[in-house]
C-alpha cells in the first residue's frame, strides 16, 4: 500500500466538507514535475502497482505497472528529444484511447515539452488552425479515417518540417512509434540547466470547444495536476489501490481530470476501453468486468443506460459514481439510484479550471445542484456591477483571484490578451455561467450566459427546460434557445430529435408542451418546437446553442 498524495497535501483526512473546505492546503517544490515527482516515485517505492489497465474491441489487453510507465515514458521521452523535440515545444496528440498516450503524456512532462490532446475526429480545418495557432513541432497520432492525410495536407502550408509519429504503422515520412521507442533507452535523467522544468511554466494546453467563435488556447501549469487532487480523492472519492474509469476520450479535458493525475497521485489505477464505436452496455460490461471501483461519465451515458435494459447487473463493485459536463436531469439520477442503489454526484468546471464545485464526499447529492466550491476557488456570484447577489438570487460564476498561483486556475489564453482581459478583470475569472445559491449553500447552474432566455420578464436558463422535454418518453436529445418575438423578446424553442419508432405531428408537439409544464414551471415551456435529425455540435460533442440562435435570428 502506498499513496504519494501526503507529499502534496498538508493533510488528507477531513471530518466534514467545511473542514475539507477551510483546511485543503497543497504543498510542492518550485520545480514540481508530475511524471518524476509522482510516475517514477511510484515506480522506486511501489513498483509493480497498477498504473494502468488497457483493453479494447479486438481482445487486446494490457496491464501496465507504475515501473513500466516510468520505463516506456523515457524510452518515448528518448525518441523525442532524438527527433529534436525540447522544452517548450508544442506537440499534438491525436491518440483516441490508445494506450501510449500515457507513455506520451509522462515523456512530454519530463522533457518540458507541451501537448496538445485533440480528438480524433478533428478534420483538416481543425488541423491546419491548431497546427499554426500553436506553432506545433511534432504530431503523434493514430491511424484513423483521414487524419494522416490531413496532417500530411496541413504541413504543406508550413514553412519548417512537421515531426510526424503514428501509431503501429509504417508510412512514408511519420516514425513508427511502437517500432522506434525498442530502440530507446529506458533511463532518462531529470532535466538540469536551462532544460529544467519549473511548476509555474506551461505545462498542457487545450484548445477550447469553440460553442462561440474560433477555438482558444488554454494553458496550464505543471502545478496543474495537483489542483486535480480534489478532483479525484474528494469528488471521485478514489481509494487507494483501487481502479477507476471516466468515460472521456482522450482529445477532451476531461480525460485529464479523470484518467491520470489526480488519480494516480491518489493511489488508484486507471481503466480504458479503448472502443471502435461507443456501445453503452459493452462499456458497462466492461467496467463490471474489471472491477473498477469509482466511476465518471458525462449525463448523456448515465442517459443511455438507463434506456437500456442494465436491470440485474451487477454494480456490487461501484462504490462511487460521478458525473460533469452538463446539468444531470433528474429523472435520469432516480432511474440509476432505483438500479444501481448508487447516488450520482454532481460537479462543474471548465477548460481553464479544475473541478471547482462539486458534490464532494461529505454532501449529499441534491437534485439541481452541482454542489458546493472546492477549497482552491472563492467562489461569488457577481452581478453586472460586480455586487455580490443575495441568497436564491441568479449571478455570474466569478473565482477572486488570490494572492499567490491558483493550480486549479489556468494559466493564460495564449496570444490572445484579449480573450484573457475578457474572462479576467476587477480581480475575478469569470466563468461566463448564471447560477445560484441556495440556504444550505449549494450551488445550482441555470445556464451560459449567451443562452439564458428572456422571455416577458422571465429569466429561463436553457438546461432545466431541456431536463424537462428529455423526460418524455419521445425525445432522444434536446437543444433549448431563445427564439426571437415582437411581444416577448423571446419566446422558447424546442429543437428536438426524436427517438426511433417516433414521428413529428402537431398532436406529439402538443403531448410534450404539456408535459414540460406538468414538471417545471408552466412559463418555461417551449412555445416552437422544431424537429430536427440532430443538433449542432462542437468536435467535444457540445450542443452548439449559438448556431441555432445565429440561423433563427438570420431568417
Amino acid at each position: 500500500m502506498s499513496s504519494l498524495i501526503g507529499d502534496f497535501v498538508e493533510r488528507v483526512d477531513f471530518d466534514s466538507y467545511e473542514d475539507f473546505h477551510e483546511n485543503f492546503k497543497l504543498k510542492y517544490n518550485d520545480d514540481y514535475n508530475f511524471g518524476f515527482d509522482v510516475v517514477d516515485k511510484y515506480a522506486e517505492i511501489d513498483p509493480e502497482k497498477i498504473a494502468l489497465i488497457w483493453v479494447n474491441d479486438h481482445d487486446e489487453e494490457h496491464t501496465f505497472t507504475f515501473k513500466e510507465m516510468k520505463e516506456y515514458s523515457n524510452r518515448a521521452a528518448n525518441l523525442f528529444k532524438s527527433l529534436g523535440i525540447k522544452k517548450g515545444d508544442c506537440v499534438m496528440l491525436t491518440l483516441k484511447n490508445r494506450y501510449e498516450w500515457w507513455f506520451c503524456m509522462v515523456a512530454l512532462h519530463k522533457i518540458g515539452a507541451i501537448p496538445i490532446p485533440g480528438t480524433h475526429m478533428l478534420k483538416l480545418h481543425d488541423i491546419d488552425f491548431r497546427l499554426k495557432e500553436a506553432n506545433v513541432k511534432m504530431v503523434v497520432s493514430i491511424e484513423e479515417d483521414s487524419l494522416l492525410p490531413d496532417y500530411e495536407e496541413a504541413e504543406k502550408t508550413l514553412d519548417y518540417e512537421l515531426k510526424k509519429v503514428v501509431i503501429e504503422t509504417d508510412r512514408e515520412g511519420w516514425t513508427n512509434f511502437n517500432e522506434a521507442i525498442k530502440e530507446q533507452s529506458p533511463i532518462f535523467e531529470r532535466p538540469t540547466g536551462k532544460d529544467k522544468t519549473y511548476a509555474e511554466e506551461i505545462f498542457l494546453i487545450y484548445f477550447t470547444s469553440g460553442t462561440s467563435g474560433l477555438p482558444k488556447m488554454v494553458s496550464h501549469k505543471h502545478t496543474y495536476s495537483l489542483g486535480h487532487i480534489p478532483t479525484a480523492k474528494y469528488w471521485h472519492n478514489v481509494v487507494e489501490d483501487g481502479i477507476h474509469h471516466s468515460a472521456a476520450d482522450t482529445g477532451w479535458g476531461k480525460a485529464v481530470w479523470g484518467n491520470i493525475y489526480g488519480q494516480w497521485i491518489a493511489g488508484t489505477g486507471i481503466f480504458i476501453y479503448d472502443y471502435d464505436r461507443f456501445n453503452g452496455i459493452k462499456l458497462l460490461e466492461n467496467v463490471i468486468k474489471y472491477k473498477v471501483n469509482t466511476f465518471c461519465a458525462p449525463p448523456t451515458v448515465y442517459r443511455f443506460l438507463i434506456k437500456e435494459n442494465i436491470q440485474g447487473y451487477d454494480f456490487s463493485n461501484f462504490t462511487y459514481v460521478t458525473t460533469a459536463g452538463e446539468p444531470l436531469p433528474p429523472e435520469v439520477s432516480d432511474r440509476f439510484y432505483d438500479i444501481s442503489g448508487l447516488r450520482i454526484k454532481e460537479g462543474f468546471g471548465q477548460t481553464e479550471t479544475t473541478l471547482s464545485i462539486g458534490t464532494f464526499i461529505w454532501l449529499d447529492a441534491k437534485v439541481g445542484s452541482i454542489g458546493k466550491p472546492s477549497p482552491l476557488f472563492d467562489l461569488r456570484l457577481l452581478d453586472e456591477n460586480h455586487e455580490r447577489v443575495e441568497i436564491g438570487d441568479e449571478g455570474e460564476l466569478c473565482f477572486k483571484l488570490q494572492d499567490g498561483p491558483n493550480p486549479g486556475l489556468f494559466k493564460d489564453y495564449v496570444n490572445d490578451d484579449e480573450k484573457y482581459r475578457k474572462q479576467i478583470h476587477h480581480g475575478y475569472y469569470h466563468c461566463g455561467d448564471t447560477a445560484w445559491v441556495d440556504e444550505e449553500g449549494y450551488v445550482h447552474f441555470v445556464g451560459r450566459n449567451d443562452d439564458i432566455i428572456k422571455s416577458s420578464g422571465y429569466r429561463i436558463g436553457p438546461y432545466e427546460v431541456e431536463s424537462a422535454v428529455l423526460s418524455h418518453k419521445a425525445v432522444q436529445n434536446c437543444a433549448i434557445t431563445g427564439y426571437p418575438d415582437e411581444i416577448r423578446g423571446q419566446i422558447v424553442k424546442a429543437s428536438i430529435v426524436l427517438q426511433p419508432g417516433f414521428e413529428p405531428s402537431d398532436s406529439l408537439t402538443k403531448d410534450i408542451q404539456n408535459h414540460v409544464k406538468r414538471v417545471t414551471a408552466p412559463y418555461k415551456y417551449p412555445r416552437m418546437v422544431e424537429y430536427v435529425d440532430e443538433l449542432p455540435e462542437t468536435i467535444s460533442g457540445k450542443t452548439r446553442r449559438v448556431e441555432i440562435r445565429e440561423k433563427d435570428y438570420n431568417k
